[in-house]
């Protein structure tokens, strides 16, 4: 956000709407005050992302992908279209994709193209010929790589900015390994990754499922996903890792030759954190009635400087300021000194709304005194605290702030999950904004019936079965009455 930039009146940013009842309101109306996406672009799931939403994903991407490179990952940068010949080649993938993908079949006045082309969907079927290029021998692996970029899926549900569009921000990483065992280990690692960044870091509890057979990455063999809970009861997942066995290594022709001189197919995985739908989902579970709440480490501005004064005394208060912002700085944080032509009180509501986690106020008395009030936005609260010691305060009060947003989020996962088992007391359950436990058939193939069955009747979607967590399943399946081989959860979701 420039310094020029022009902002609404104060009537416009006193932001006040009910995030428990009136959720679907809230999100849209803080989307459109706090200037972090504009949905009038004109082509539908296609929405300009604004500053303040970038220069938090900006910092998001910056601590996953240093993550993801201390973990010995490596990035890459693949174009965006793929030709439909290598999209094709992978029959199940290209099954469970080809709705959502957009074509390229003409450039210029109608001029044909030899080859249609798609704007990716995912990657693997771009990345995989190549690597079948660059992998030759067991010294090449493992291979670990991953681009940050953009995709593109036709999505058909109804759209909503972050949440679900038709073009996102994430982060895929591809990796290439000897043996499916170690293949499984990438798999652990990613979702060690996921609660060390998304929960961590950004501060966003989740559960993580294996997903149904039915419900799985086409032409993978395996996939686990981390549901987080939003306001209105309903789950977003966000990033997902999949086993891939070696069925793409297969149809890619990715190939080494072992330490005995044999040539065989490599074993593959994908991860898929997608910043932008990541970035819906922690404002809407940290936002609070009046605007957004963000965490001290993502936040744009970490701490907002308004100077307070009247007429004569401006010059003195904002030079104080500016000594105060350059302080700050030089301890490595955020900060944006407001002294543009607006009252105080304009200010507090703006900023508020905008989530800043620290507020930092100074008139002519703070000046004599050596001190500052210091705002907190998550709790509402301020302090008094002396200058020599504002620094080593903010960095404190930072910790801190994080430390509260997550427990917040956390302690509203506490008693989410029900039991039930009759469809009755599902639809029950969901209705009340849980995740409900229920004895099932089975997460296989074969199972697919009753998982319709469960979404026709109540709404919900079956997301699995729980990993970090050892279930021996008891009584019938709650769809058809067979013998429970699993207990697989329920809920509704975005």
């Amino acid at each position: 956000m420039s310094d020029g930039e022009t902002h609404g009146t104060e009537a416009e940013v006193i932001f006040h709407i009910s995030k428990k009842d009136r959720f679907p309101d809230w999100y849209g109306e803080i989307c459109r005050v706090a200037e972090l996406a504009d949905i009038r672009y004109g082509v539908k799931g296609f929405t300009p992302f604004l500053p303040w939403s970038v220069m938090t994903m900006e910092v998001m991407f910056d601590i996953l992908e240093r993550v993801l490179q201390r973990k010995g990952h490596l990035p890459m940068l693949f174009p965006s279209v793929i030709p439909e010949s290598n999209l094709t080649r992978e029959t199940e993938h290209v099954q469970g994709f080809t709705p959502q993908v957009f074509w390229i079949s003409e450039y210029g006045e109608g001029v044909k193209l030899e080859e249609r082309l798609a704007l990716r969907p995912t990657s693997e079927t771009a990345i995989y010929p190549m690597y079948s290029l660059w992998i030759r021998s067991w010294r090449d692996l493992p291979l670990k790589r991953y681009q940050r970029c953009t995709v593109f899926r036709s999505e058909v549900k109804s759209t909503r900015p972050f949440l679900r569009g038709r073009e996102f921000l994430w982060i895929e990483s591809h990796n290439v390994f000897a043996t499916h065992e170690e293949g499984l280990a990438q798999v652990k690692e990613d979702l060690e990754t996921t609660k060390e960044v998304i929960t961590e870091e950004y501060g966003i509890p989740v559960m993580v499922f294996k997903r149904t057979q039915w419900d799985k990455f086409p032409g993978g063999v395996n996939t686990y996903a981390a549901d987080t809970l939003m306001p209105d009861g309903k789950v977003l997942q966000l990033p997902s890792t999949h086993d891939l066995g070696d069925n793409f290594a297969r149809s890619f022709d990715v190939k080494y030759v072992n330490k005995d001189n044999e040539t065989v197919y490599a074993f593959q995985t994908c991860y898929g954190p997608a910043i932008s739908r990541i970035y819906g989902g922690m404002i809407s579970v940290h936002g609070d009635d009046n605007g957004l709440r963000l965490p001290f480490k993502l936040a744009p501005y970490q701490v907002v400087i308004v100077p307070i004064f009247k007429g004569k005394n401006m010059n003195e208060i904002v030079q104080h300021c500016r000594a105060i912002e350059s302080s700050l700085k030089e301890a490595g944080m955020r900060v944006y000194l407001d002294d543009r032509d607006a009252t105080p009180g304009w200010k507090y509501n703006y900023w508020e709304m905008k989530g800043v986690p620290i507020r930092v106020e100074v008139g002519q008395r703070e000046v004599k005194q050596g001190k500052v009030a210091v705002f907190r936005r998550d709790r509402m609260s301020r302090e008094t605290v002396a200058l020599e010691g504002l620094t080593k305060r903010v960095r404190a009060l930072g910790s801190e702030i994080d430390h509260a947003l997550r427990s917040e989020a956390e302690a509203r996962f506490e008693g989410l999950v029900v039991d039930a088992e009759s469809l009755g007391q599902v639809e029950d359950a969901l209705d009340k904004g849980k995740i409900v436990r229920v004895p099932f058939c089975t997460s296989q193939m074969d199972g697919m019936s009753c998982g319709e069955e469960i979404k026709n009747k109540t709404g919900g979607e079956v997301r699995g079965t729980r990993i970090d967590v050892e279930e021996k399943p008891t009584g019938v399946c709650v769809v058809c009455g067979k013998v429970a081989q699993e207990f697989v959860y329920v809920a509704r979701s975005y």
